[in-house]
């Protein structure tokens, strides 16, 4: 059975119609695990967009919806992240969505810009809708605004820096820098769901996402922490070379089981 991609219309959001791109993999079965996936773009760009780590979790079994969240009220915060949260309760009933039952884990996930609305919802559900939430993807999560660490300053070449200076500089320009518009400045992480991260070693991102990984272990989260070697061609938005023997998806779905297995012993405790 081939991975299956059907656009939909998310109706009854409470933000509005959301377009999204569903990934089903060939192991897509009932209580499948459901992901809702926020892309990256340096908080510029909208539009249903296609995500090899998406595609990477589909395989592994779980349904991925890839949401065009800056689409419904526009991509200055807190707008991205109420439509996120929006979407996230929205799933969170899953017979009313239609997207999975109700054995199904529910996931938020994203990457580089994505990943810091990931973060934030993660942060919202822990305040208002705990119990829904059972775990968070942080890929290359772009989190601080003052992008001031070394594995920042070491990749300026590569003309990141530049864009997401300018992303900030949008995504903020609503006013203050609230603690759900960038999770690594917040002072009170503790209690939100087990996280599963992911960066590189030649990642521009990859100190502030090790960083608030160790910040949340110190408040007592669960996490797992995956660093990919350098030159594995990760992730697909840096334009990155891989060397030729490194296969990071299989990683990515391989680590995405296990952290399944692991909430799912949770969820069988409690």
């Amino acid at each position: 059975m081939a991975m299956q991609v059907k656009d939909i219309v998310l109706e009854k959001v409470a933000t509005g119609p959301v377009s999204a791109r569903v990934y089903q993999g060939a192991e897509f079965g009932k209580g499948a695990p459901i992901v809702l996936f926020f892309h990256g773009g340096a908080f510029l760009q909208s539009g249903v967009k296609e995500s090899a780590v998406a595609e990477s979790m589909a395989n592994a079994g779980a349904i991925v919806a890839i949401p065009d969240y800056n689409a419904p009220l526009g991509n200055v915060f807190p707008k991205p992240l109420e439509v996120g949260y929006s979407l996230f309760s929205y799933l969170a009933n899953k017979r009313a969505s239609g997207i999975g039952d109700r054995n199904s884990l529910l996931l938020v996930a994203g990457e580089e810009a994505g990943g810091n609305i990931a973060a934030g919802v993660a942060l919202k559900a822990r305040d208002h809708y705990a119990d829904a939430l059972d775990g968070q993807i942080l890929i290359s999560p772009l989190l601080d605004p003052f992008m001031g660490t070394a594995s920042i300053r070491k990749a300026d070449g590569i003309g990141m820096r530049q864009r997401w200076t300018e992303g900030w500089s949008h995504y903020l320009s609503g006013g203050g820098c609230h603690p759900y518009a960038a999770p690594c400045l917040c002072s009170r992480i503790a209690g939100v769901a087990p996280a599963l991260i992911f960066t590189a070693e030649d990642d521009p991102l990859r100190d502030e996402t090790v960083g608030y990984g160790a910040r949340l272990k110190t408040a007592g989260v669960a996490v797992r922490q995956h660093i990919l070697p350098a030159r594995a061609g990760w992730p697909s938005i840096y334009g990155g070379k891989t060397d030729g023997t490194s296969n990071w998806q299989e990683n990515v779905s391989r680590e995405f089981e296990s952290f399944l297995r692991e909430l799912s012993v949770q969820q069988q405790l409690h």
